[in-house]
């Protein structure tokens, strides 16, 4: 089992920046993959960007250049630095945590964060 927390979330006009956060309640290095999904009303959730464990990171088209995602070991968080934002981007974000079993796999995530970018 993983407990995940989410922080960091809020108003911002755009163009703006935000840091969400999320706190892991186990080492996220014995994490296979950390991400950072996103829903907005009357959407599917979302994958935003990925970290595996390898450090190897992927990200959705529409944050490119825009979003960062980035790990602290040490104190078990993940972060997403969202820069330049763009009213798109309102949504509530999720922290999800991925750990690959023996036949299958194991999601875990937070509780969300709101982010709303206003125009």
């Amino acid at each position: 089992q993983v407990q995940l927390v989410e922080s960091g979330g809020g108003l911002v006009q755009a163009g703006g920046s935000l840091r969400l956060s999320c706190a892991a309640s186990k080492s996220i290095f014995s994490i296979n993959v950390m991400g950072w999904y996103r829903q907005a009303p009357g959407k599917q959730r979302e994958l935003v960007a990925a970290i595996a464990s390898g450090g190897s990171r992927n990200y959705a088209d529409s944050v490119k250049d825009r979003f960062t995602i980035s790990r602290n070991i040490t104190k078990n968080m993940v972060y997403l630095q969202m820069n330049s934002l763009k009213p798109e981007d309102t949504a509530v974000y999720y922290c999800n945590a991925r750990v690959m079993g023996v036949d299958r796999r194991y999601d875990y995530w937070g509780q969300g964060t709101q982010v709303t970018v206003s125009s």
